[in-house]
């Protein structure tokens, strides 16, 4: 048995101990400090925009389209196999389009989508008020429907993750925190592999590792550098922390009809229905500052709640239930997310950096480290 020990277990490590799982001959352990879907997944919104994406190729587009289309046999695969149902929202994705925007390139992408196999439909001013009448009719041109996009509650996903991987046979070690590596050289291109970990509960001896820990990856990779081998000790991947905040708000009935609730979305602001009466409004993006320190700033999610209001009036009236953040981890110079080989180890991958798109884009990433695993080991 090949032991693989995945460090991380929010959307994207959850989601590679549940690929992983499903292969023979491997024997998985997930470490993690905290209880799963305790970092930036707990504050993520889990709208999955993969068609409405203007990603025509390319990675960017191949990630989001192996990934929509796991989803599409991963969620009632999951469900039959732990009994948990999993709250998705399977009514789209509807982005309105502002004045001024450029409604050729969606007619032009509405085409490439078709030869692609997706569905796309640009709906008139009218159509939209028809399907939506809560929303206000002077703030868009044109409406943007994505119907086999969906929205899912990642907490909630990568619990029955857990449990899926659980269930074939993945061991789960939490409150956990990892003190080391212990390293040996190898005949392959003057490379190392990792060969144990230290941790705060023992040892782990280990044949693939596998870093998804988020903004905590930086750390763990710092500690993986060698301090006397000839390889780089550089560190090969920055991560910066990008705030986002949301807000739930409750209403005394569902917005527009209660059979259609789409996510609807204007210029980078969701408003997605979460049970009957409840919607949550997000996301803010907020940069850290030169020293590296971000802190929620309530005025920039009042901003957002207030453009909320602009297009779907309805919401003045909504009560604050709930507001919350969570960290981003975005890489440095170099493009989100990153899933690649970490530089002097034959046996060590990142699946980390996924920025705004860890929900989206964890089914893919778990391919990719699936395959290089079993790709390797034949």
């Amino acid at each position: 048995m090949s032991k693989v020990a995945i460090i991380g277990c929010g959307i994207v490590g959850a989601a590679i101990a549940y690929e992983l799982s499903r292969v023979n001959g491997l024997s998985i352990t997930v470490l993690d400090q905290h209880l799963p879907a305790q970092g930036s997944t707990g504050a993520a919104l889990g709208v999955l925009m993969g068609a409405i994406s203007k990603k025509v190729k390319g990675r960017a587009w191949q990630l989001r389209q192996v990934s929509i289309q796991r989803y599409q046999t991963l969620i009632p695969e999951l469900e039959a196999l732990t009994g948990y149902q999993i709250p998705v929202n399977r009514n789209g994705i509807l982005k309105l389009c502002l004045p001024g925007e450029d409604l050729a390139s969606w007619e032009k992408l509405v085409q490439t989508r078709l030869t692609q196999g997706w569905q796309l439909e640009i709906w008139d001013v009218p159509q939209v008020k028809h399907r939506c009448p809560q929303l206000s009719q002077d703030k868009f041109i044109a409406g943007i429907y994505s119907p086999q996009d969906l929205q899912i509650d990642p907490t909630a996903l990568t619990q029955v993750l857990v449990a899926g991987a659980e269930a074939n046979g993945v061991r789960f070690n939490f409150g956990i925190t990892v003190k080391g590596f212990e390293s040996i050289g190898s005949d392959l291109n003057n490379s190392l592999n990792c060969s144990q970990i230290s941790t705060d509960s023992g040892t782990l001896e280990i044949d693939w590792l596998v870093v998804a820990a988020g903004l905590g990856s930086s750390g763990l990779i710092k500690m993986l550098q060698p301090q006397d081998l000839q390889v780089s000790r550089d560190l090969p991947l920055t991560l910066k922390p990008v705030l986002g905040q949301g807000v739930k708000l409750r209403l005394p009935q569902p917005m527009g009809y209660e059979d259609f609730q789409p996510v609807i979305t204007r210029d980078d602001v969701h408003i997605l229905p979460v049970g009957k009466q409840d919607y949550w409004v997000g996301a803010t993006v907020e940069f850290p500052d030169d020293a590296g320190n971000v802190e929620a700033q309530p005025a920039l999610l009042e901003v957002v709640r207030q453009n909320a209001i602009a297009f779907c009036p309805a919401l003045a009236t909504a009560e604050i239930i709930h507001t919350w953040y969570g960290l981003r981890p975005r890489p440095e110079g170099r493009p989100a997310p990153v899933i690649d080989q970490l530089p002097g180890y034959n046996n060590v991958w990142l699946a980390t950096g996924h920025y705004r798109n860890g929900v989206l884009l964890a089914p893919a990433t778990a391919q990719i480290i699936r395959e290089e695993i079993i790709d390797s080991g034949k």
